[in-house]
């Protein structure tokens, strides 16, 4: 197997665990390794750490074992039953009530680069590396002998989550089964998916607890779900009984499909208006009386060089939607951006909120669900942050 040696003293995150080897660690490493291979990990005096998945970057290993292993098919399946038994210990899928899930969270279940989410009995996965694709026909074989006649088809949806170059090379479809349907059930509500052409694997499950919660501050409310994407958030509101609920985001697409959600829960008496526009444009001319308002934006900066752009791109969009909030009205607001840390975030909104003059107490702190594990050794990992703040 190829080999890479670190430096002296840099092997100490490495020997606490923590999945990743950084380019400035590494003191040689074997000729002609390529992207995706396979490689050991050894320290200055040639002991054996871990083994992972080599990568041209930063980030220069993506360890998943800190036992040697040649990282076979049973090593992979390993992996993904105690994934699935995880799951099962969080009481997910709930039989007639949540049948959708996140199965595989990346450095969350020791599979950095991996996301496998279950949309009732469809498998999507989306690989991040090299390494993990050149894997794929083995976790697809897996995850069929895994669930057996309960997995209906298994989707890669990968092609645009991979390095460009060897992206390009990738198409997504179907690797085993076909899907004719692609409904699903969070919390006993229903949703459309669209997993081949829609955002990430085609629905947010990392709120699927942020919106029961929302649910239960929605009664009687007038709702802006804003950045609403296919209506997650505004199937929840008027499930609760909202007065009015209105879904802005910018994709006409995404507001068919909340449409689409709408109607699949509630027929034609919803109280309920999309508007296909940009979020900040609809923010500067709405009117200044919503009781709950969600801002849950993508990812504003996916690298520190872009920072300091998000974090102003946060606290203007906050000030803005503070405004529109009335007297005693609640703000549902997060970041999905893994380097806006808590306490940035945090911060930013404070400055949002000197900025609206609007006095603010945090009822509120805000995370991704269980089955979006955080691995102790990987904080990093810790990428959704939010506030549900009570404004006067």
């Amino acid at each position: 197997m190829k080999k890479i040696t670190l430096k002296p003293k840099r092997d100490a995150s490495v020997r606490r665990n923590h999945p990743w080897v950084f380019s400035g660690a590494v003191a040689k490493k074997s000729e002609d390794l390529q992207d995706g291979d396979l490689v050991e990990v050894y320290d200055h005096r040639d002991n054996y750490l871990a083994t992972g998945h080599f990568q041209d970057g930063s980030i220069q290993v993506r360890l998943f074992s800190f036992e040697q292993t040649e990282a076979g098919t049973d090593f992979w399946k390993a992996k993904l039953r105690e994934a699935w038994t995880y799951r099962q210990a969080l009481g997910l899928p709930q039989d007639g009530f949540t049948d959708c899930l996140r199965l595989v969270h990346a450095e969350g279940d020791g599979m950095p680069g991996l996301i496998i989410d279950w949309y009732a009995g469809t498998a999507i996965i989306q690989c991040h590396s090299i390494g993990m694709h050149r894997q794929i026909d083995t976790i697809s074989q897996a995850l069929q002998d895994l669930f057996g006649e309960s997995l209906h088809a298994i989707y890669s949806k990968s092609a645009r989550a991979l390095p460009r170059n060897y992206g390009a090379t990738v198409t997504d479809g179907y690797l085993y089964g076909d899907s004719d349907s692609y409904l699903t059930q969070e919390n006993g509500l229903s949703f459309y998916v669209d997993w081949e052409e829609g955002q990430k694997t085609g629905f947010f499950l990392d709120q699927r607890t942020n919106r029961a919660l929302l649910r239960t501050y929605a009664p009687g409310k007038k709702v802006a779900n804003t950045f609403s994407y296919t209506g997650g958030f505004s199937i929840y509101a008027l499930a609760a009984g909202a007065s009015q609920v209105d879904s802005v985001d910018i994709s006409g697409r995404a507001m068919e499909l909340t449409d689409k959600n709408v109607a699949l829960n509630f027929g034609d008496d919803a109280k309920h208006t999309s508007h296909t526009q940009d979020v900040m444009e609809f923010l500067k001319t709405c009117d200044a009386d919503y009781d709950l308002m969600v801002v849950d934006p993508p990812a504003f900066a996916k690298t520190m060089k872009k920072r300091h752009q998000a974090v102003q791109g946060y606290k203007r969009l906050n000030a803005l939607a503070l405004r529109k909030i009335k007297s005693g009205g609640l703000l549902f607001t997060f970041s999905c951006s893994q380097v806006v840390d808590k306490t940035l975030f945090d911060n930013t909104i404070v400055a949002a909120a000197v900025e609206a003059r609007r006095q603010v107490r945090i009822m509120h702190h805000l995370n991704q669900p269980a089955d979006h594990p955080v691995n102790l050794f990987h904080p990093e990992g810790n990428y959704l942050k939010g506030l549900v703040l009570y404004v006067t």
